[in-house]
């Protein structure tokens, strides 16, 4: 083992997190594979109240298998990224049906799976079977990236081969130590090396770090190119029956809000006279229609602006089948459906 490793083991010995559910003896190869795509683009103190309802609901590989993917969609409902909920649903009918229901003890096999790519391979192998792998997030990119004072923004190829490589020599080859390692690297940059405010006096590796001797901690890892967010306009529509339901669209399985139900969404100048011809809904049956104010949702790479048409019925349509892509909601319905951040805003404006 490496000063950097021994110094951040003994490190984690004291100051690490070990209390988190998915950490309790004995390890569960299941809960550690979940805590860690939730932990994809998400903080742990966001994740966890998501983490201890998903488990409750689906406490094996076999259960979530079984699901319904919008049980499971639900179950993900405020989390955000819903690709990593799909992949989760889609890899555990995979291991149903390729690896008994099991998560295999190889990188390759878990990288096969929809979801996991090489640092949540390495770290599953690492924390599940104590198997020697290293692992690259972000919070160990930034640490690396000072620790070492790697030029280049994260995601550029030859960044990436420089950290992977810091990666693979400061792995420890001991197994016995190997565990704590990669949970200590990853605390590390979650509580110490963070991205602003980092807390370079208590540090266990600052004696060392070449970003803190140039005085460069700020620097490092050096950004991205800052580009200005795209916007988008679009309107969608809230057709309530008079019972308060609202009729609901699922959305493409990939793509914006993938497999997710929200109100149909048009362009922002599509009037409602077409949707309801759409609908084959008459016309007539509308009593109201209302504009309410445009409101944005912010996604990585654009803004959405949503103006909801709030359009209401005299009388429930029967021309509207509830089929595979279309259904009636009420919004204290118990059902469990996967809905967007944004569809649960504009359906609170109808309780």
């Amino acid at each position: 083992m490496d000063w950097f490793a021994g110094r951040l083991v003994r490190w984690y010995d004291k100051h690490g997190r070990k209390d988190l559910p998915w950490q309790s003896e004995p390890r569960d190869p299941y809960r550690i594979w979940v805590s860690e795509i939730m932990l994809q683009q998400t903080q742990v103190a966001t994740a966890l109240p998501f983490y201890l309802r998903f488990v409750e609901r689906f406490p094996s590989v076999s259960a979530l298998a079984a699901a319904d993917q919008d049980a499971v969609l639900h179950l993900w409902s405020g989390l955000g990224y819903y690709a990593r909920a799909r992949n989760l649903h889609a890899s555990a009918q995979a291991l149903i049906e390729q690896h008994d229901g099991r998560l295999p003890e190889d990188i390759d096999a878990l990288q096969a799976l929809p979801g996991i790519g090489r640092s949540t391979a390495g770290a599953i192998l690492a924390s599940a079977f104590e198997i020697r792998a290293p692992i690259l997030d972000g919070n160990v990119r930034r640490v690396l990236a000072r620790f070492h004072c790697v030029d280049g923004p994260p995601g550029k190829a030859a960044t990436e081969k420089a950290l992977w490589a810091h990666a693979e020599t400061h792995t420890p080859k001991e197994q016995a130590k190997l565990r704590d390692f990669t949970q200590a690297i990853m605390d590390l940059g979650a509580t110490v090396c963070t991205r602003s405010s980092p807390d370079c006096d208590h540090c266990p590796v600052s004696k060392r770090c070449a970003a803190l001797e140039a005085d460069a901690v700020d620097t490092y890892p050096q950004p991205r190119p800052r580009k200005v967010l795209p916007t988008r306009d679009v309107r969608m529509f809230l057709i309530i029956d008079p019972a308060g339901r609202c009729l609901l669209e699922r959305r493409p399985p990939s793509g914006l809000w993938g497999g997710l139900w929200t109100p149909p969404e048009r362009n922002a100048d599509y009037d409602p006279d077409r949707l309801l011809e759409e609908l084959g809904l008459d016309a007539t049956i509308v009593f109201n229609t209302t504009i309410r104010p445009v409101f944005t949702h912010t996604f990585s790479h654009f803004h959405l602006n949503i103006e909801p048409v709030q359009v209401y019925l005299a009388r429930t349509p029967h021309t509207v089948q509830e089929e595979g892509s279309r259904r009636w909601y009420h919004p204290l319905d118990k059902d469990e459906l996967g809905l967007s951040a944004a569809a649960v805003k504009l359906l609170d404006t109808i309780r």
